[in-house]
């Protein structure tokens, strides 16, 4: 094994927060001399060494990165076999953490394929025995490799990486698309993050952003190189989304973003470390604060870099305080748990001392250990561009969603196989309302079927509700509540300048696999909103993918029905 392993050296490469543009993480990445990391192991296996081989990869990765004093979480790739035995072959990989002083928790553990012949219960195993020892699990290569769906919630891995052949295609396959829309659904319920991995073009990297990663990493963002570069960040021009419509709608958290979206490594020192210890990972500049934390790497104190540095700098402040403990001029943290979102921060931040409020904030995991730490500036810039976002996409008289926020309902729905009815709502004649009572009497009208639809939608929980433009309304709905909204609408009367109106509805019953996408929605929906409008007074009908019913649940037919005795007396 150990000349399988004498060409082999180590390539750096950065994962990127793209809500913060900063270095979050770096990946160390085998590179043997002569071959490929592939044919490595392959020539490992035909020497029954594979996991052995492995093992000592990932250790050679954390002394290779020792080297470089990199004090960012490191990312190293381990096997799934080899995971599946960590009893037998996690010495070597604790021996390099011992002997580099790196602790366990600020490692990542990316656990690739393949999977498919492994014991489901060793593999649970292997993973219970290594989050046991501190260690942080992502499974590496997703969408295109033999990762049993059920994997993603039984093994709960708390960053789930995209594969870079997944990614290649987003911004030009609508099916990629879908399949990370499913995945973001079921890292929010498992409360994993999703990276993107092999970043390479500017339009995968646009995708990306539209579809809601917060983390990404590729040769676009920074080459991979021998040495970690911790300080590069992206360039402003790189996170922003473009303008135009990109494959797959945009995907937001209803409850705002969290603060792992903005979070940053903490730079950690034991809570015993002297004020002179401080003092010299400050003098680096590139550190904002430290969080001294205790043997399990609980946060303490944390340490401001401008009061401290005034403190120790002033006149005998060196003498004063360099071989004392630098808790004593450290505060209390304010501490965060990692499901909390960025309104909760900027609340505890709100009402902090007026000279922390600009402290960092350590996030902690269930454990109470320091995860990272987050910056107010990065949160409320966060919430003011999805805030931006937000109001750009309301209708300007209704105040109601537009299709986006529409449309991202439905494909959530569709992704998490809900069954679920989309409505389409309209005044029947809106033209000659307008023509007859005014404008500004056809404006008060849509205002007002608007309220009474955002008013429904407030009491009705499955409900949401959308102005798409003109008098066109849409809204999504569980079927529990499809019947009281829509009936809740029809028995209204409604006027504009004096003159009553009706109103069409058309709905389409969604369940399971029946719908792939809100653009096929639309398409089924306009044939029932014809036939809605073919009958007179307000109408509803209703409809099913797949099926050629239609059940007219109200209205009457245009041409009016001659009873039968005079259909018999006209023939004759």
């Amino acid at each position: 094994m150990t000349g399988l392993l004498e060409d082999v050296r180590f390539a750096f490469q950065p994962l990127f927060n793209l809500h913060t543009g900063g270095v979050v993480a770096i990946e160390a990445l085998a590179r043997p001399a002569s071959r490929s990391v592939y044919e490595l192991l392959r020539d490992a296996a035909r020497a029954g060494e594979l996991l052995e081989t492995d093992a000592a990869l990932a250790a050679a990765a954390v002394r290779a990165a020792a080297e470089h004093n990199n004090v960012v979480p490191l990312h190293v790739n381990v096997l799934a076999a080899t995971v599946s035995k960590a009893a037998e072959f996690i010495g070597p990989l604790l021996e390099a953490m011992r002997d580099t002083g790196r602790a366990p928790d600020t490692l990542w553990l990316e656990i690739g394929t393949p999977f498919s012949r492994l014991r489901r219960e060793n593999l649970r195993a292997g993973l219970d025995l290594l989050r046991t020892s501190g260690f942080h699990v992502a499974l590496d290569g997703v969408g295109d490799g033999d990762v049993p769906l059920a994997l993603y919630t039984e093994l709960a891995p708390e960053m789930i990486k995209l594969d870079r052949r997944i990614v290649a295609g987003l911004a030009i396959d609508a099916g990629k698309a879908a399949l990370v829309q499913a995945l973001a659904v079921l890292a929010e319920h498992n409360g994993a993050q999703l990276v993107a991995e092999g970043v390479e073009s500017e339009e995968q990297l646009a995708a990306v952003r539209r579809l809601g990663f917060g983390m990404a990493q590729g040769n676009l963002l920074a080459k991979a190189g021998r040495r970690p570069n911790v300080e590069t960040t992206i360039s402003a021009a790189l996170t922003k989304l473009p303008e135009g419509e990109l494959t797959g709608p945009v995907r937001r958290r209803a409850s705002g973003p969290r603060v792992t979206d903005f979070l940053h490594p903490a730079t950690m020192l034991p809570v015993t470390a002297t004020a002179e210890e401080v003092r010299s990972l400050l003098a680096q500049g590139t550190v904002g604060g430290v969080v001294l934390v205790d043997e399990l790497n609980r946060p303490m104190f944390t340490v401001d870099r401008n009061r401290f540095l005034l403190a120790v700098t002033g006149p005998y402040g060196h003498a004063l305080h360099a071989k004392r403990d630098a808790a004593r001029l450290a505060d209390r943290p304010y501490i965060l748990p990692s499901d909390a979102t960025g309104l909760d921060l900027l609340d505890l931040l709100g009402q902090a001392e007026r000279q922390r409020m600009n402290d960092e904030v350590v996030i902690v995991d269930a454990r109470d250990r320091c995860l990272g730490v987050v910056h107010a500036a990065d949160v409320v810039r966060g919430i003011a561009e999805m805030k931006v976002e937000q109001a750009a996409s309301l209708n300007p008289l209704t105040r109601l969603p537009g299709s986006d926020a529409l449309a991202r309902e439905v494909d959530r729905r569709i992704a998490t196989r809900e069954i679920f009815a989309v409505g389409w709502l309209d005044v029947d004649g809106f033209k000659q309302v307008n023509d007859s009572a005014g404008f500004a009497a056809g404006d008060d009208l849509i205002r007002e079927i608007g309220r009474a639809l955002a008013d429904a939608a407030a009491v009705l929980p499955t409900v949401q509700v959308g102005h798409v433009g003109g008098d066109d309304f849409v809204f999504v709905s569980g079927l529990d509540d499809l019947v009281p909204l829509s009936s809740g609408q029809l028995d209204s009367t409604h006027a504009a300048g004096g003159m009553a109106v009706s109103m069409s509805l058309a709905t389409l019953v969604c369940s399971p696999g029946s719908v792939t996408d809100y653009r096929e929605v639309s398409r089924l929906l306009a044939p029932l909103k014809k036939q809605a409008k073919a009958l007179r007074g307000d109408s509803w009908v209703l409809g099913r993918p797949g099926s050629d019913r239609i059940d007219v649940l109200r209205g009457a037919n245009t041409a009016p029905q001659v009873p039968p005795a005079r259909r018999g007396a006209v023939s004759a």
